[in-house]
């Protein structure tokens, strides 16, 4: 699993970075500027969280966790919930998509409290 939250860590990196080149350069003019904050927060959160992923990523590699793996899992199902709803709304302009955001941003606060949980038991283990 730590290789492959490693790759999706940077995959989500790169297109965090692509999308919010987009956002800067392509977007202004073409959406409102409450679409466009919208977009620059989705992008913010991707990569706040793809960077999360990375170190959940090196710290699987060092110990095995079920706890680290679930927050992995929900970190991405989080972006692709979250940040991934807001670019379909805003590059889309489908308010299908809405309803998810508030699901996305549920997983990637499941996914830091599962992080807390494995450091607590992470503590434990080392005593």
């Amino acid at each position: 699993m730590a290789r492959l939250f490693g790759i999706i860590a940077a995959l989500s990196g790169l297109l965090a970075t692509a999308l919010g080149a987009y956002g800067a350069h392509g977007l202004p003019g073409k959406v409102s500027p409450a679409l466009l904050a919208s977009f620059e927060t989705a992008v913010q959160y991707q990569f706040f969280h793809s960077l999360l992923l990375l170190l959940l990523a090196l710290a699987l590699r060092l110990r095995h966790c079920p706890f680290l793996v679930a927050a992995g899992g929900c970190l991405v199902l989080g972006m692709l919930g979250f940040s991934g709803s807001i670019y379909a709304l805003v590059l889309l302009g489908d308010k299908f998509f809405g309803p998810i955001t508030p699901m996305g941003g549920l997983m990637l606060m499941i996914g830091w409290l599962l992080l807390a949980v494995a450091a607590v038991k992470w503590e434990k283990i080392d005593e």
